[in-house]
């Protein structure tokens, strides 16, 4: 296999604990009552265009996108809108959602539920971006970025080359190892589909290499699919970021502020492309995603294939329930995912994982004074310098914080895991980076 590629600057290494690694996924069953949340993608939320009372089936189009950066939403049920109203979401805010009483499992007609795997691709590539805005897929490692946006490039840029990110370094979760290897030839069509709607002739896919059998596997069936390579990483955490995955592929430098596409790069996750497939070749809208389910107690670390809008606390009961010493159940893995506040809150498109940490592992440390040790900087992936973007953070001198391009954080917690004096850095950061935008977003409409 040769020497493993990986990104330069920075990157930790915290202990993996993939438990679900082998556990295949599992359909959850349908919810008696979806929680279907209208903002699921980043930019504006999505518009109803249903009202109470009315019935609608599985795949049926709910709420428009509510701009350009936005993105539909489509009924992961059957049954009546109860109501259109604001339930809490995982971070505790009060959200606009439509509530549906479910009543059994009936699909809208035009969609193709055989397993039967389309391999010619028969849509243009304008008809392809079409088709994936109305399906209303989103970037679902966590993301949430609208995919027609990504597959339509700013005037004078072009792409060159497509990644499909299927690193999954966050620490315990495993949903798209398990898409890599159950549902490897259409992750692979879905890959040629990206291709032919970005013009570009070559695709990679790059997974860390403590997932060998997905490695294997694809690297069998890409044989078929000319201009697609499969490309093995060296472990280390956060490989998945999009700058960093650019960097270990193909050995390219986003330049500070600038998107992939200036490089001639897109980058799409796992999760998409499957869903970019589904949505090209069998008409099938973005309802439901794959979810790991774990934690050191959790009796039964679990892949569910969940419909968006089922409450959390469903998924969780179906791992085995709370275990006793539970101290926080996080949405996302532990470096970059957030305490949940309610286990009510309802499935989204960018739910990747639930994961339930142990009291004595969830504890925070008492913060001490930093002692300038550097080791923040020194594993930072962007370049940045941590303790003194924190630091200008907490007193609110947001212009030096961005003069010391906060923006560029990727908020992946390399600098909290490693400080030696427990300092939360990455909340820190998180609030600077809310603040430092607000400000330029207002200096930008004077």
């Amino acid at each position: 296999m040769g020497l493993l590629k990986t990104f330069k600057l920075g990157g930790v290494h915290p202990s993996e604990n993939k438990l679900s690694a082998q556990v295949p996924i599992e359909a959850l069953p349908i919810p008696k009552k979806a929680f279907v949340s209208l903002g699921q993608n980043l930019g504006a939320p999505s518009k109803p265009i249903v009202k109470r009372g009315d019935e609608v089936k599985v795949g049926q189009l709910i709420a428009m996108a509510g701009g350009f950066i936005g993105a539909n939403i489509h009924s992961p049920v059957s049954g009546k809108v109860f109501k259109i109203d604001v339930v809490l979401d995982s971070s505790g805010f009060r959200r606009p959602a439509i509530i549906i009483n479910v009543d059994g499992d009936e699909w809208m007609e035009n969609i193709d539920r055989t397993n039967d795997i389309v391999r010619e691709i028969k849509a243009s590539p304008e008809e392809i971006i079409n088709k994936v805005k109305d399906a209303g897929i989103v970037g679902m490692g966590g993301a949430t970025f609208p995919t027609q946006v990504k597959l339509t490039p700013p005037p004078g840029k072009t792409a060159d080359t497509l990644i499909i990110n299927g690193v999954e370094c966050e620490p315990y979760l495993t949903a798209d190892h398990r898409v890599m290897l159950e549902r490897g030839e259409e992750l692979l069509i879905g890959t040629e589909i990206l291709m032919k709607a970005l013009k570009v002739t070559k695709g990679f896919i790059g997974i860390e290499n403590n997932k060998p059998d997905a490695i294997a596997h694809l690297s069998m069936l890409a044989k078929d699919f000319k201009g697609i390579e499969i490309v093995p990483l060296k472990v280390k955490y956060p490989q998945g970021g999009e700058k960093q995955l650019i960097k270990a592929v193909v050995n390219r430098e986003v330049p500070s502020g600038k998107l992939p596409i200036e490089v001639g790069c897109v980058v799409q996750n796992v999760g998409t492309t499957l869903a970019v497939y589904e949505a090209v070749q069998k008409n099938k809208p973005l309802f439901e995603r794959v979810v790991t389910v774990t934690g050191k107690g959790v009796s039964k670390p679990s892949n569910f294939l969940v419909r968006t809008g089922t409450p959390i606390s469903e998924l969780i009961e179906a791992a085995g329930g709370v275990p006793d010493n539970t101290g926080k159940v996080i949405g996302g893995g532990p470096m970059m995912g957030k305490s949940l506040l309610s286990i009510d809150a309802p499935v989204v498109k960018g739910t990747s994982g639930i994961l339930l940490m142990r009291m004595d592992e969830s504890h925070r440390k008492p913060e001490q004074s930093c002692i300038r040790c550097s080791k923040c900087t020194y594993v930072c992936p962007m370049g940045l310098e941590p303790y003194l973007l924190s630091r200008v953070s907490k007193l609110g001198n947001y212009e030096m914080a961005e003069k010391e391009r906060i923006m560029d954080c990727i908020e992946c917690g390399s600098c909290q895991y490693t400080c030696p004096a427990a300092i939360p850095l990455l909340d820190y950061l998180r609030l600077g980076k809310n603040k430092t935008g607000q400000l330029i977003r207002s200096r930008n409409k004077k």
